[in-house]
């Protein structure tokens, strides 16, 4: 499904409809998940998280964040881990479609923004969703960015991520020439790089360190008001360990999960190759005392 943005722009949503729900009136819940940097819908754990949903019964939808469906966006303009508006805007309208009780999954990227949200909307956030979950957000931009952008984590994942980032970032330049330093942008050769010349300043940053610093959502967690299960596995290649919080003055709807292993979005379970339902089939038995 396309949606028009408020700015002019689209954004695509894939809708998957719960098909174990019981019968009668009772409106099924509805799962959002917000995907992870560069992800979409075919992305593993949006297909493990649908199969979770439709296991039990829920509605689930993934919503493409701009350039993200296989189209480029029309507006100068793209997504970025502090996006909370656009996150407001998708809960807000779902929302108002939906009658039953809406749950909101952020993965990595998605995650961030998603607590992003959930910290500007404060008790208001209510309204639109009864729960939320972070998987895998980089709650510390500043350190997660440097991270990948320097030694193995740069070269095993960093340039993964460059490789589709930079075509998509130069179709954005021939929409609107001169939109950013083309040049600047062509010599990019981490993700620190690539902040500081296109995202920055296309969401009016002064540059990849002021960014990573206004959009992380690790130092206000504390101003979360709704229930919210952050989840980071302690060997994520992405996250470093040192930069995820404790629990200490956290608000008890704030509950953070640590385990010692998961990578980054992964914990399998199970012999290897492993089973990837583990995490959502967790995720979905927390949300459901939140009916």
């Amino acid at each position: 499904m396309r949606w028009d943005t408020p700015d002019g722009d689209f954004m695509d949503l894939d809708f998957l409809d719960g098909a174990n729900a019981a019968s009668g009136s009772t409106p099924r819940p509805l799962l959002v998940l917000f995907h992870g940097l560069e992800g979409n819908s075919s992305g593993h754990y949006a297909l493990a998280f649908a199969r979770a949903a439709h296991a039990q019964g829920m509605d689930f939808v993934v919503p493409h964040f701009r350039g993200c469906s296989g189209e480029i966006n029309r507006a100068p303009r793209a997504y970025f881990a502090g996006d909370y508006t656009e996150i407001g805007w998708v809960l807000e309208r779902l929302r108002q479609d939906h009658a039953g009780p809406l749950y909101a999954v952020g993965i990595s990227l998605g995650g961030n923004a998603l607590l992003r949200w959930g910290q500007e909307a404060g008790r208001s956030a209510r309204a639109s969703a009864a729960a939320l979950c972070a998987v895998c957000a980089p709650l510390d931009l500043t350190a997660c960015g440097l991270h990948i952008s320097q030694g193995f984590t740069h070269l095993l994942y960093g340039r993964r991520f460059l490789h589709t980032m930079k075509p998509k970032a130069l179709q954005k330049w021939a929409q609107f020439p001169g939109l950013f330093d083309r040049e600047a942008l062509l010599r990019a050769r981490t993700l620190q790089d690539f902040d500081q010349v296109f995202t920055a300043p296309l969401h009016g940053f002064g540059g990849a360190l002021d960014y990573w610093k206004r959009a992380s959502a690790g130092p206000e967690l504390g101003r979360l008001r709704l229930p919210s299960l952050v989840v980071n596995a302690r060997n994520d290649p992405f996250v470093p360990a040192s930069s995820l919080p404790a629990a200490g003055a956290l608000p008890p709807d704030v509950v953070l999960w640590q385990p010692a292993e998961g990578g980054h979005v992964g914990f399998p379970s199970g012999p290897p190759p492993g089973n990837l339902g583990f995490l959502p089939t967790q995720v979905l038995n927390w949300f459901k005392q939140f009916t």
